[in-house]
């Protein structure tokens, strides 16, 4: 494995299975109340210039359940925030701790971080990449599906970060991907582009969310409005309407087909109430793997 995960890129195939295997046996053992401590004296540092409540409290438990510590860094604590070089920061904590989790706006900051950093770099989120996230996800896929190989995953919405990280964990897992994103919100196009050469999957943009959710297994979205962006709600909203997560749009997929997010999520804008309460719903156990797979990612990277 890498010594950094910055984005699901970083992993290839063989990794990523490797990852989901240990997800179960871990999962597994914490229900069945087996202790299991392999970062016992170890520390990581959460940077965090974006607000979270999964991300933080599911790394934080998890370095906990695996026996090592998390301190939490927020923009008004860290000398970042007051100017100091990324540099500076990466080269000083590396001296501290064990590994660290940034969670901030230009990827650029947590490539800067991992060429100065000496231990792990996690990317708990940027604008461009989600990969804990997109990897937590597809391990719920392939917990449902009993695999992911062959399936049709729809993206409906915004070609955000989530989508980005979704266009490479096709690639690299061989399920294919439409994404249906209106004009001017598009995936990155040179994510985009990389992916579909090494994909052995079908992944296409496509307008029409219908074209996406059509026998689809998976139907996946996010906000409208990312963190950030609170400005552009009203604009968006009306670039995103009907790009919503309905009755009517579930009716489309497969009768067994599951429901995604990512949350928090906006009930009434990209999915309705009843479908995130509905036997398609994954959502809930989809948050409560990020603790899983994140403490597999944390025993590979710290030991």
């Amino acid at each position: 494995m890498a010594k950094h995960l910055l984005t699901i890129s970083d992993l290839t195939k063989a990794e990523i299975e490797a990852v989901f295997e240990k997800t179960k046996i871990f999962k597994e053992r914490q229900k069945s109340g087996i202790p299991h401590q392999p970062l016992l004296g170890k520390t990581i540092t959460l940077i965090f210039e974006k607000v979270s409540t999964r991300t933080r409290v599911s790394f934080e438990t998890a370095m906990y359940q695996l026996g090592g510590n998390a301190i939490f860094i927020s923009q008004r604590d860290s000398q970042i925030g007051r100017g100091e070089p990324i540099k500076d920061t990466a080269r000083v904590l590396s001296r501290y701790v064990d590994g660290i989790v940034i969670r901030t706006f230009g990827h650029d900051i947590v490539e800067e971080f991992a060429r100065y950093s000496s231990v792990p770099v996690i990317n708990g989120l940027t604008d461009l990449h989600h990969p804990c996230q997109v990897l937590t996800d597809v391990f719920t896929i392939v917990e449902k599906k009993g695999g992911c190989k062959g399936l049709k995953v729809a993206w409906i919405g915004d070609g955000n970060n989530m989508a980005n990280s979704w266009i490479e964990a096709a690639a690299r897992m061989s399920f294919d991907l439409m994404l249906a994103c209106p004009d001017g919100y598009l995936p990155d196009k040179d994510i985009l582009e990389r992916a579909k050469k090494d994909a052995k999957s079908r992944i296409e943009i496509v307008k029409n969310p219908k074209d996406a959710a059509k026998d689809a297994d998976v139907l996946n979205t996010d906000v409208w409005a990312s963190m950030g962006q609170e400005d552009e709600a009203e604009k968006r909203e009306k670039a995103f309407k009907g790009y919503q997560i309905n009755s009517d749009l579930l009716k489309l997929a497969k009768k067994d087909a599951v429901v995604m997010h990512c949350l928090p999520a906006h009930r009434g804008e990209e999915i309705t109430d009843d479908i995130m309460e509905g036997p398609n719903s994954v959502v809930f156990d989809q948050a409560e793997n990020r603790l899983h797979v994140q403490k597999v990612i944390l025993e590979k990277l710290l030991t």
